[in-house]
């Protein structure tokens, strides 16, 4: 057997592997859906300004910026309705029968997306809309997925099942959004949702596939009552609290992927597979960085190893946000990537192993709150910010933020930078 595929040791777990390859067509869907919006919201509002009434005070605004903001806010509400209920679902329902639904609902999105887009009957409601309720699907769907991981490999191999799961969503955002872009410049923006739809339905037939079945909770258990337990035991774990509520600020202050369509356009004077390119910058450095996770065994001192890679993600930010050259913007793009994926990957572990599976989906649903609410919500914020000050200061001012964000919370909080995961199975296997 080839010694990488030794050291990719999760691949071994023949579910786990079914589950890979869903996430691998799951998240390519995602990503060129997400890219062509991006990029379609663009085109319908570029050029156009309007006025924003702020205190009193008449403010011209740029509408592409501020369309590409409340984009987000289109993102975030869902999550914010239905993440704990599907925490909830994880927890009382076959993980896979609720995987399978949310994809096949994704897949009728992005169906509903092309015949719009083919038609000529899109519009910017109808893109808000839409998104709106991918995103909802999304929701319901995350919590039983990263629930499942923990069940399909051993507890020793479970970083590396993170890892590989984080290497394969960086594979598909590289090149998802490369090809929507060459397909967009070339063909009609349709084409792309037409191929998300087909690789949601892919993605949904792969975890068919999984034979893990897991163990129900009652049906008549859903109540407030069951989903506070989950709440109470996520925020009555300081380690999982600190780490969840940096990644919150840090993702709310230095988000910048929205901005991608004006700095590619408007900053570097790049078109749609310019764009496109330059999309691939993040998901590249997350690769790399994830490439090295999963062909290394446990990370030590993985509190400070966390810390840093959030610092190196607001950094990067900062100096994306000032850049007018292409090569150093690709360059500190891909170091925002791969932090992301570092610090991902450090607290992915702490909640898998200090988390019983009986309560992991509510776990993970309220994590979910803020780790997808944050960079929706830093998306948004950046678009208000970019309206009025342009997309450079508010994504320079966000980056700094973050990374100061980081030293602080490294003072303030010692036991994040003191945690070694190692630790927690030694204590588990006294």
């Amino acid at each position: 057997m080839p010694r990488q595929f030794v050291r990719m040791v999760a691949l071994r777990y023949r579910d786990f592997r079914y589950l890979w390859f869903g996430e691998m067509a799951s998240t390519a869907a995602m990503q060129m859906q997400l890219f062509a919006i991006n990029w379609h919201l663009f085109v319908l509002l570029r050029g156009q300004r309007f006025t924003l009434n702020l205190l009193g005070n008449a403010i011209d605004v740029g509408s592409e910026a501020f369309g590409l903001g409340m984009l987000s806010l289109a993102r975030v509400i869902p999550v914010l309705l239905f993440a704990l209920a599907g925490g909830l679902l994880a927890d009382r329902f076959d993980r896979r029968h609720v995987m399978i639904a949310m994809r096949a609902l994704a897949a009728l999105v992005a169906t509903a997306l092309a015949i719009l887009t083919f038609g000529d009957r899109i519009n910017v409601a109808l893109i808000y809309l839409l998104t709106a309720l991918g995103a909802a699907a999304v929701a319901l769907d995350f919590p039983a997925r990263q629930s499942m991981e923990a069940n399909l490999v051993q507890a020793r191999h479970l970083s590396n099942a993170i890892s590989l799961n984080m290497l394969v969503t960086k594979i598909a955002t590289i090149a998802a959004p490369a090809l929507a872009g060459l397909l967009i410049a070339q063909f009609n923006i349709g084409l792309v949702y037409g191929i998300s739809a087909a690789a949601y339905s892919a993605a949904a037939l792969s975890i068919t596939g999984i034979l893990h079945r897991g163990k129900k909770g009652k049906r008549g258990r859903i109540s407030w009552r069951s989903l506070s337990l989950g709440i109470r035991f996520t925020f009555g774990k300081r380690i999982i609290m600190g780490t969840m509520l940096l990644d919150f600020f840090a993702t709310l202050l230095a988000s910048a992927r929205t901005m991608l369509p004006i700095v590619a356009g408007d900053i570097l004077g790049l078109g749609a597979a310019g764009y496109g390119l330059l999309a691939t910058a993040q998901p590249v450095g997350g690769l790399l960085a994830g490439l090295v996770l999963s062909l290394r065994g446990e990370l030590k001192r993985q509190g400070v190893i966390f810390l840093v890679s959030v610092a190196i993600y607001g950094l990067a930010t900062a100096i994306f946000g000032i850049s007018t050259s292409f090569l150093l913007s690709y360059f500190v793009f891909a170091l925002t990537g791969a932090g992301d994926i570092v610090s991902s990957v450090i607290r992915g572990t702490i909640r898998q192993l200090i988390t019983p599976d009986r309560l992991r989906g509510r776990m993970v649903s309220v994590n979910m709150l803020f780790f997808m609410t944050g960079p929706q919500l830093g998306e948004m914020r950046a678009g208000l910010v970019a309206s009025v000050l342009g997309a450079p200061l508010a994504i320079f001012t966000g980056g700094l933020a973050a990374t100061l964000l980081a030293g602080w919370v490294a003072w303030r909080f010692p036991s994040i930078r003191r945690y070694n995961s190692a630790d927690d199975l030694k204590r588990k296997h006294a």
